[in-house]
């Protein structure tokens, strides 16, 4: 005797067991959850704080500013430096730059420029000294020269110079007992330290040089710088 299995309108016949070799579906999975740690978080959340704190502190530490001096105006090397050649300015530095602070300004003015300062740059101790170019035994002469009496050349404090003699061929020929179109000797030169350059005259362009010259010196180069007949020449730069 055989059994008919009716379907059920709408509803999905499943398959008895064994019929098919279709086996009934698996339950579903549980999901394990994972477990929290509050310690692991708290420290997550300490460093992100920590990091914030430090970015915060090194840019407040950039951000300061000091107030220093900066040259205002080009000051060659040997010059006095004046209060209008100093300048304030708010900079934010390195603590391994060194600077003279503008509460300082007072003491800096009547230094003397121990290096060529230009206009712009930060001031510090060490390019500045209270030591004269004019130095012990020696004498400070000022030599008036026409633009063909010296080099086109800027001459600044510290330089090296010769100051030759020139007098006119034939009082050179008479005073040595010679013969005006004979050769004559060397001309005399007197090695000289530029102390100070001063403005050229609008009308004539003379120009007067302030030199250190030995004392002994001094009075010769004074009563030859009376009658014109000198010239300034750079001296020859010594080697290393």
């Amino acid at each position: 005797m055989s059994s008919t299995t009716t379907a059920v309108p709408g509803r999905p016949s499943v398959p008895g067991p064994g019929r098919g070799g279709v086996e009934p579906a698996a339950a579903p999975r549980m999901v394990r959850q994972r477990r929290r740690r509050p310690g692991l978080i708290a420290l997550s959340v300490a460093l992100i704080a920590a990091g914030g704190l430090s970015g915060a502190l090194l840019f407040t530490a950039s951000g300061e500013r000091s107030s220093v001096l900066v040259v205002a105006h080009d000051v060659p090397v040997g010059a006095t430096i004046t209060a209008a050649d100093l300048a304030p300015a708010s900079l934010a530095l390195d603590p391994a730059v060194k600077a003279v602070p503008v509460t300082k300004k007072s003491s800096m003015v009547g230094q003397r420029a121990a290096v060529a300062l230009k206009a712009g740059s930060l001031l510090s101790p060490g390019q500045v000294t209270s030591v004269s170019l004019v130095k012990a035994g020696e004498q400070l002469v000022g030599v008036a020269l026409k633009p063909s009496q010296l080099p086109a050349t800027r001459l600044g404090p510290g330089q090296k110079v010769l100051i030759v003699s020139t007098p006119d061929p034939a009082q050179a020929a008479a005073a040595s007992g010679g013969k005006a179109g004979e050769p004559v000797a060397a001309p005399k030169t007197l090695a000289a330290t530029v102390v100070a350059v001063g403005v050229a005259a609008p009308a004539t362009g003379v120009v007067v040089v302030d030199v250190a010259v030995p004392a002994a010196d001094g009075p010769t180069l004074a009563a030859r710088v009376a009658t014109g007949a000198v010239a300034l020449i750079i001296a020859p730069q010594e080697a290393n």
